[in-house]
């Protein structure tokens, strides 16, 4: 019944910027947390950002920071990531998530156990 659709990737080179969308697909359902996570081929699925709808708490990986920035579209189910300054290690598939009744703490985490609805991916590369 809600679905999130992402937009947004491809591929740039280093120090190039990318903006990734992800909208949910209802105005009714309480979503308390939607964030970013990324996985490169062999490796683990990493938490990259996240946003709490409570207080617009966030979380953003070490990796990410200073870098990339999550944000909100305030009308609209809509999350955004802003990615600057990318590095060939950024490179993986993006996905985007949501979760209903999250605890702000566990929304800001970084993990992603409490996240149930997910979007379809998007390929990031980053050439050097």
């Amino acid at each position: 019944q809600v679905q999130l659709w992402q937009s947004g990737g491809g591929s740039v080179q280093a120090g190039g910027s990318l903006r990734l969308s992800c909208t949910a697909s209802t105005d009714t359902v309480r979503i308390d947390c939607m964030g970013w996570f990324r996985q490169a081929p062999g490796k683990e699925r990493e938490g990259v950002a996240t946003f709490y709808r409570g207080d617009g708490g966030t979380y953003y990986a070490d990796s990410v920071k200073g870098r990339f920035t999550i944000s909100r579209d305030n009308a609209k189910n809509t999350v955004f990531l802003q990615m600057n300054s990318l590095k060939p290690e950024d490179t993986a598939t993006y996905y985007c998530a949501a979760a209903r009744w999250l605890p702000r703490s566990t929304c800001v985490s970084g993990g992603y156990g409490g996240f149930v609805l997910w979007g379809q991916g998007t390929q990031v590369s980053v050439s050097s």
